[in-house]
């Protein structure tokens, strides 16, 4: 695992739970309002933190931490994903996963391998506008697996999409909706235009909080819960 950040304490990224979250190097995406640039760009990866340095800090803290969220960058890109995932259920850690959606045979193994608990997928967009929005090659018939993996999956999940105004109308969020109707749980995620993968969207214009509750209403008909973070 290349982990280029660790939180030690964090109590809003795994619902209901007290975790840690560890944060991995590399991605095959370039959103334009990606917070975590140092974890996409290579040549902005720090020296990797040693993954014996993680489980070492987690082996003092049961009873006070009880799940780790492994987020990026893309943590399917990381080879031996599964098998971290494995060590931190040996660890008797709840396990949440971050992933842009683009690699549905990890998805897939980590779900039969049950080595996950939480799935939180970002939904960029609507499927024909994948490579545009990511700015990659991104494929959308995996971005479509992915998400019926994780609807069918019977662990808890959430799809979520960063919405900025001047990338995503109204329009573009029902379209995203529809590819995930029927769902437990879709995410409205306000851009907030700081440190980000290209400094053109800080100027972007951004959604109202009136705005962004006007569209969780337009939308909420299509899945069972939906919210504004």
């Amino acid at each position: 695992m290349l982990i280029g950040g660790f939180q030690r304490f964090s109590l809003i990224d795994y619902p209901c739970k007290i975790c840690a979250i560890v944060f991995t190097q590399g991605c095959n995406f370039r959103c334009p309002y990606c917070h975590n640039p140092e974890l996409v760009y290579p040549k902005l990866f720090s020296h990797p933190i040693p993954a014996e340095d993680i489980f070492a800090f987690l082996e003092t803290r049961h009873g006070k931490l009880e799940a780790v969220v492994i987020t990026g960058g893309e943590p399917t890109l990381q080879p031996d994903l599964v098998e971290f995932t494995k060590r931190l259920k040996a660890a008797e850690y709840l396990v949440k996963l971050d992933t842009n959606g683009s690699n549905p045979r990890i998805l897939s193994e980590l779900i039969e391998q049950k080595t996950v608990d939480y799935l939180a997928m970002d939904v960029k967009a609507p499927l024909a506008r994948y490579p545009e929005i990511t700015n990659s090659n991104a494929d959308p018939v995996k971005i479509k697996q992915s998400i019926e993996l994780i609807k069918h999956s019977g662990l808890d999940y959430e799809f979520r999409t960063t919405v900025v105004k001047s990338q995503l109308g109204k329009n573009d969020i029902l379209a995203i909706c529809k590819q995930i109707r029927g769902s437990k749980r879709y995410v409205l995620q306000k851009f907030v235009p700081v440190n980000v993968l290209d400094t053109n969207v800080l100027n972007a214009v951004i959604y109202a909080d009136a705005d962004l509750e006007c569209l969780r209403d337009a939308v909420k008909s299509y899945v069972a819960e939906c919210v504004v973070r």
